[in-house]
């Protein structure tokens, strides 16, 4: 087993290694197998409750999330014997917390308006139900920001940063995290330059602070506005 590194969080050198990564990778089609399998037995046994597409949603990406979340915990936790939170960055020792959640709105308002200025084509996307459903909006507005800087910034950005130096590392996690968000928005490259974009700030936020949290809140923030303001939109 491979201890833990007593380092800062800004210079902890992670434990794992790129066969790691390839076991995560490499789990991601079974999770996902396994997730719409079990809500493909939820609908059979109890239709009326998963009549809406939004908590349909929410259930196989919380499934599918515990998943991942799982495999990472192998990982650190059998592989490594090393503490699954602080290994990922998730720690406090960061100040003015409550400014990274402010810059959370500073920053969705103007990829926003950057891509209005764009121009993308009108697509109808799978998030608007999500959006809509409340009891989805755990999954827009919590769980996936977590989970989501969880795999990015706390598990493949210190991996990356090690290889490639913090910058290039930054802008590596971007472009797959872009990708992820590539289905719901049709593809369409107007939408995901801005959401790569977000990634960077992300990204650059975990750098500096040495912390995914801080990267969690700026994340928090960015989708609670986005929401805002597209229920402003409809209103």
């Amino acid at each position: 087993m491979i201890p833990v590194p007593e380092e800062s969080a800004k210079t902890r050198i992670p434990v794992w290694g790129y066969e790691d990564l390839a076991l995560f990778l490499g789990a991601l089609l079974p999770s996902l197998a396994f997730a719409v399998g079990v809500v493909r037995l939820c609908k059979r046994s109890a239709p009326a409750a998963f009549s809406s597409a939004g908590f349909t949603q929410l259930v196989f990406q919380g499934i599918f999330y515990l998943l991942l979340m799982g495999v990472l915990r192998i990982i650190l936790a059998w592989k490594y014997q090393a503490p699954f939170w602080r290994s990922l960055g998730c720690g406090f020792d960061f100040p003015h917390a409550w400014s990274y959640f402010l810059l959370g709105p500073v920053l969705s308002i103007a990829l926003a308006s950057m891509a209005i200025l764009l121009k993308p084509p009108i697509t109808e996307s799978p998030i608007e139900e999500l959006i809509l459903d409340r009891r989805a909006l755990i999954l827009v507005l919590l769980l996936g920001p977590m989970v989501e800087e969880l795999v990015f910034r706390g598990f493949l950005y210190p991996l990356l940063a090690r290889s490639l130096g913090p910058w290039l590392a930054i802008f590596a996690t971007a472009v797959p995290f872009a990708l992820l968000h590539g289905v719901q928005n049709e593809w369409t490259w107007q939408l995901l330059v801005p959401i790569g974009l977000a990634g960077v700030v992300f990204g650059v936020v975990r750098y500096k602070t040495g912390s995914t949290v801080a990267a969690m809140l700026v994340h928090v923030g960015y989708n609670s506005t986005a929401v805002a303001l597209y229920l402003f939109q409809k209103a």
